[in-house]
Formats: C-alpha cells, structure tokens, sequence
C-alpha cells in the first residue's frame, strides 16, 4: 500500500511594481548643452538600472520556480510551512472555496478495503465448512394428478449450504449455519478445507432469525485436520460503514469455497419473504424495532450454496451470516447477511443446547394430534396466531391429559418456535416417546381473543396417523365472528 504524502505546493503572487516616475523639474536656470561626457554617463545610468531591474525579475522568477518545485532550503522549511498554511487557510476562507477533505489515515484506509482480498480469503477459509444436506421426502405419484390414485414415492433430495466454526467445548466443534440449511435433514455432513468429510448433527436452531449450529464430535476429525481448521474470529457488526469492502466466502452452488467481493450497500434492512430459502427476498426500507430482524445489504455475490457462510471486513473478522439473495431479473447486486452482532447471544444459547439424535423407531413420540400449518392467508382471515392449529385431539394421548383443546394453537416446542406442522414434525424426530416437554400454545377465549399457556406434556408412541397436515388448508379453519372453531369440508 503507498500512501500519498500531502506537500503544500502554495504559489505565492509576488508583486512586482513597476513605477514610472515623472522626469524632474528643470531648474530654474536654463539648461547647458549635454556634452559627450555627459551623455556617456547617463547611457551608464540607465544600463546600470535597467540591470537591477532584470535581476530582480529574474531572482524572484527562480525563487519562485524552486520553491513550487519543492526545492527549498532546509533551515527555513518549518517556517515557511506554517507560513504558507496560514497564508493558504485565510485565501480559503476569504474567497469562499470548499474546504478540503480530510486525509484518509493509514488506519482507515486499511478498514476501508485497501488490503489484499487473497490475503483475506486466505486467513478465513481454515473456519469455513460446507455444508450437505440429505433428506427423505415424499412426492405425489404421476397418475394421482390425473384421478388414478397411487401411493406416494418418497425421493431422496440433496441440498448444500455453508458454515463457519464458531468454536469448541470439550468433546464437540461448533458451526453456525442458516437454519434453512439444516432444516427437515435426515443425515447432515461437514467438509473442511482439508476436504474430509464428517457427520454431523443438529445442536440447536432457531427458524425466527435462520440460525442454526450443527456439531461436530472431535473424537472423529483426524489430527491432520484438526491441525488445518480454525474458529473464525468475530467482529463487530454495528462498526460497519457504508461504502467498507467485504468479502463474502462459501459454498456457492456447491462447487466448493468461493470467494466474492464487494462493499457495504446499506447497514439496516429488513426482509420479508415467501420462501423457506429467501430466494425470492423483499426488501422493505420501513421503520424496524427492536423485535424486527434487520440485515446487513451487500453487493458481493450470493449465490445458492453460499447460505450459512461468512461475510466478512478487510481485517478477516466475520461480520455477518450470507442468508438471502434478491432474486429477480430486474435485480442485481442485492445480497444479505444476518448482523453478527445482533445475533451472538442466541448463537451462544444454541451452542450450549444439549445435542440431540434421532430417536430409534421403537421410540418414536408424538404429541397426539391432528394439526395444520396457519399459513398468512388463514391468519388475515381469521386473525388466528402463527403456529400448528389443533384440528382435533387423540383420546388418551399425551396432549388430551396435558389439557390442549381443538382450537388451539401450538407455537412453540421446548421453547423453540414452531410455525409449521412440518416443524413440528421434525423436532419431534429427536424426542422419545414417554419424555416430558414444555408446549407452548395459544387458547381462543370469548371474542376471539387468544390467551397464552404454557403446559407440560409427556409424549405418547408415535402413530401414522398422528401429526398430518391437511393438504387442504381450509379444512381446519375458525369460524369468523367468534372464538370457537369448526372443521370446514
């Protein structure tokens, strides 16, 4: 990096006066006849003035040429300086000129992105891990569309994300992903810089800000990789500036780390999106609160793959989590990542959860109900809360004797938010049948006015027929005008 000295160049006007003086007065007697002695001298005169005069021009023409040139004399440099910043300071403020702009210093300058990307990229990559994702999912048979019935075909799917190694406890190694990442896997597997691949498995998320963290056992990573990876350092998030450059790293497309670059767009945005993996993010630029996610704006490069990865600034620190990507084809440039700041301390809560497994068939638990998804539509025409809505109650299950109602609705799961019947569904992957969890839900009283309630229910033996979702979502609709609740066909 060079950096630019600034030299005061001051031209200084140097004034010179030229004054023609009147001739003298005759004197009162009258004049003699110039002889020839006299002219000679008065022809010396003038010689000898007209030679002062060149000189004078010509020392303060090469003063003045040495002295915008640079070359000044060493013992009266410091004088001169302050002499001509006075002197340049008052022609500024006496003829109205902008004032000039600040230096950069050679600390900002190293913020605002004049180290080298690669030097960055290099220092980052140890922490960041890509992330597959396999899961088993059920599709429609062909001939079902057309009235022939058929069975559903479950199809194995594939999906990639990326992560960064927040850190370590004694037997596991953390990374923070997205929760769109891990969501609905069966197996989870993570690849370090070293390309050795390991299973992982899900410690804690939280679908409300997609976040996620994923471990890791330390007794499987080989020693060779252990001495290759490292725990990304952590930056401040609420320092960012407009303008800073960034670099956004991760496993776009799945083709392995990549590295993009670019700058800070805008520091506090906020998002809304139908889908589950903000490819179709909008952009709102209202008044946020406190309870409203907002996320940092980027103009480097996000692409499918590169969701869970690092954002980071020009020192190598990880300032936010690549989430979401505007896609349209009116748009370009427009990227997202969630504020590592605003979201440490529920990073910190997910990586002290108890790590959990998949329970053995044997074990399978449910709750003992039939539930649908309050989707945006049902909640602006019934005014019911997000969340699983009961359509009915198992008799004898875990929820009847815990007291949840038909009509109710369950929003949250071992104190984790739970917005879909899907979700629902696979937290309960994790629990064993006979196992006490705390269920929050919302109960409708009179006039529709909903109550919160949290309970304790001890989870009954999974049954095929328990925890469905409707196709059609209308089936478990309320009734408008009141607080009670009807199974609509």
């Amino acid at each position: 990096m060079y950096e630019n000295e600034n030299q005061s160049f001051d031209n200084r006007e140097q004034d010179y006066h030229y004054t023609n003086t009147p001739e003298q007065q005759a004197p009162t007697r009258p004049r003699k006849k110039n002889t020839s002695a006299a002219r000679i001298a008065k022809k010396a005169g003038a010689i000898a003035l007209s030679a002062v005069l060149f000189g004078g021009v010509a020392s303060g023409t090469f003063l003045g040429v040495n002295y915008a040139a640079g070359y000044r004399n060493n013992a009266s440099t410091a004088a001169s300086s302050e002499s001509a910043s006075a002197s340049s300071q008052t022609t500024s403020s006496s003829s109205g000129l902008l004032k000039a702009t600040t230096p950069v210093s050679t600390g900002s300058t190293a913020s605002s992105g004049s180290l080298d990307v690669s030097s960055v990229a290099e220092s980052v990559m140890p922490s960041i891990v890509s992330i597959t994702n396999k899961s088993v999912q059920e599709v429609q048979n062909y001939f079902s569309m057309f009235g022939y019935g058929g069975q559903a075909q479950e199809v194995e799917s594939t999906s990639v994300g990326s992560g960064i190694i927040i850190g370590k406890n004694d037997t596991e190694l953390l990374i923070v992903t997205n929760n769109h990442v891990v969501e609905g896997a069966d197996t989870l597997s993570a690849s370090f810089i070293d390309n050795s691949v390991y299973e992982a498995t899900i410690k804690g998320t939280d679908s409300d800000n997609d976040l996620a963290v994923i471990a890791v056992p330390l007794s499987s990573i080989s020693d060779d990789t252990m001495s290759q990876i490292a725990v990304a350092a952590v930056g401040d998030s609420d320092s960012l500036k407009v303008g800073e450059q960034v670099v956004a790293i991760g496993n776009a497309l799945g083709y392995g780390q990549s590295v993009t670059t670019g700058i800070v767009s805008a520091t506090d945005r906020t998002l809304s999106s139908s889908d589950s993996d903000d490819s179709n993010a909008l952009i709102s630029s209202t008044v946020t609160t406190k309870e409203t996610p907002t996320y940092i704006q980027t103009d480097a490069a996000i692409n499918p793959g590169n969701s869970g990865g690092a954002l980071v600034n020009m020192k190598g620190e990880v300032i936010g989590i690549n989430s979401a990507k505007l896609a349209s084809t009116e748009v370009e440039g427009m990227g997202y990542a969630i504020p590592i700041t605003r979201v440490s301390s529920i990073i910190e809560e997910l990586m002290n959860e108890t790590t959990r497994t998949k329970v053995a068939d044997s074990q399978k638990s449910s709750i003992g109900i039939a539930g649908i998804t309050v989707d945006s539509n049902i909640n602006a025409a019934y005014g019911i809360p997000a969340g699983v809505y009961v359509a009915s109650v198992t008799p004898g299950s875990g929820a009847e004797a815990a007291g949840i109602r038909k009509g109710d609705v369950i929003t949250k799961f071992d104190g984790k938010t739970v917005s879909t019947i899907q979700e629902l569904k696979e937290k309960l992957q994790y629990y064993a049948a006979g196992e006490a969890v705390s269920i929050t839900v919302q109960s409708p009283g009179e006039g529709g006015i909903y109550t919160e309630k949290e309970l304790t229910i001890t989870l009954s033996s999974a049954q095929s027929s328990e925890e469905s979702q409707s196709t059609d979502n209308t089936q478990a609709a309320p009734e408008k005008g009141n607080g009670t609740h009807k199974a609509m066909g």
